[in-house]
């Protein structure tokens, strides 16, 4: 019996082991709102704390949005025993004390370090201190970890092993904490990122307020650019490892900041539309940077529209594939867990046209009800749809077999 008994515990130690090396961080694209667009490094814990509350109040949190992320500006150096801390002046309570706000809200933090000395905005950062780091993000109750790598070497073999020893602080640090590797895609982290321990990565330069860059100028990517890239790198996304295109520049229309620069001069609600649409298809984490506690009507029914949001999180974790592409049109198709698909059609066009899509040419056989996602209605049954899209506008269904 003794020896049942002592089968049995170890049978039981061992599954539970498999079980949790098996768990999935961040099983569908994580989703909330962060500091950098809006504040860029001047933020503070009363802001934060109002936002967190605009998040419940506006209803980002019950659809989904369920991080708040705080950005580079936090840190105010580090104590006399290295222990990094925060700028007493911006948050006098404490990054803890913040966390157990959110909390208490339904919400989970997200922190902001770097793979270098300094951060991208000059404050301290975390090379050489990456385990005491990390413990100290987990003694706050930190939930993530955006880590970026300004003032670093340009090489991929460096990149790699700061990535994976701060990904590997986290593990030992006592507490789950989602790690987002943020390289700009220099280094074309999608072959490497996951099996450094990443749960995301940054496949572009930042997303300016735009919708495409004239300028030609490096690191001004508008979302034309980052959707050209990004797309096509559909087969590295899924469960637990997320293609990152960058924030949501929803609701900003020009702000002066960090997403001004460049020429973020701001777009049109149809434009802002879009985003969300090709963003929800390709899987993409959905971090919002407007101003919560003072959104308008457009932006609200953008960002908060639930149909389009489950194709985002839609648990079978696909990234839609870019099954037309010429200069006028976009196709993208997303296989979804129960058996339907989502299919969004991008007009890049500076005018209206209209459009004649045979599902066929797309590799649906058959006959399909589409429904219309941001009219919330069902607009038609066959084996094909046509009708008129906007300018920059992207029109998004949902096809159900009949």
């Amino acid at each position: 019996m003794r020896k049942i008994t002592l089968l049995f515990v170890l049978c039981l130690t061992v599954c539970v082991a498999s079980a949790q090396q098996k768990k999935v961080l961040e099983p569908t694209p994580p989703m909330g709102w962060m500091t950098w667009n809006y504040f860029g490094d001047n933020i503070n814990e009363k802001d934060l704390r109002e936002m967190a509350d605009a998040m419940v109040s506006s209803g980002m949190v019950a659809a989904g949005y369920n991080y708040l992320m705080i950005d580079d500006g936090w840190q105010g150096g580090r104590d006399n025993r290295n222990n990094i801390i925060a700028d007493p002046k911006k948050f006098p309570s404490g990054i803890k004390a913040l966390a157990d706000y959110v909390h208490s809200k339904g919400i989970k933090l997200g922190i902001y370090s770097d793979a270098a000395l300094l951060t991208c905005a000059g404050y301290t950062a975390s090379l050489g201190f990456e385990e005491q780091d990390a413990k100290t993000f987990a003694s706050w109750n930190v939930d993530y970890l955006k880590y970026d790598y300004c003032h670093a070497p340009k090489d991929s073999a460096t990149a790699v092993d700061r990535y994976t020893k701060m990904a590997n602080a986290l593990r030992k640090s006592g507490r789950e904490i989602t790690f987002s590797i943020c390289e700009w895609g220099q280094r074309k982290p999608w072959h490497w990122a996951a099996e450094a321990g990443g749960q995301l990565w940054r496949t572009t330069y930042d997303v300016r307020d735009k919708w495409k860059n004239l300028s030609n100028q490096e690191n001004a990517e508008g979302i034309l650019d980052i959707l050209d890239i990004n797309a096509d790198l559909h087969a590295y996304a899924g469960p637990g490892r997320w293609n990152d295109p960058d924030m949501l520049v929803v609701g900003l229309y020009g702000k002066k900041g960090p997403s001004g620069d460049l020429g973020g001069i701001g777009m049109t609600d149809t434009e802002y539309q879009s985003q969300m649409s090709l963003w929800s298809i390709m899987a993409a984490p959905l971090i919002a940077t407007n101003d919560v506690r003072n959104m308008n009507e457009a932006t609200k029914r953008i960002l908060l529209n639930k149909e389009v949001i489950a194709v985002n999180q839609d648990p079978l974790g696909k990234q839609a594939e870019r099954k037309i592409k010429n200069d006028t049109w976009n196709v993208f198709v997303k296989p979804l867990q129960n058996g339907e698909y989502a299919v969004a059609i991008l007009n890049r066009a500076g005018q209206a046209k209209n459009y004649s899509l045979n599902w066929a040419d797309l590799g649906l056989k058959g006959t399909y009800e589409v429904r219309d996602l941001w009219a919330h209605k069902t607009v038609g049954k066959g084996q094909k749809w046509k009708g008129q899209v906007q300018s920059h506008e992207t029109k998004l269904f949902r096809l159900k077999k009949i």
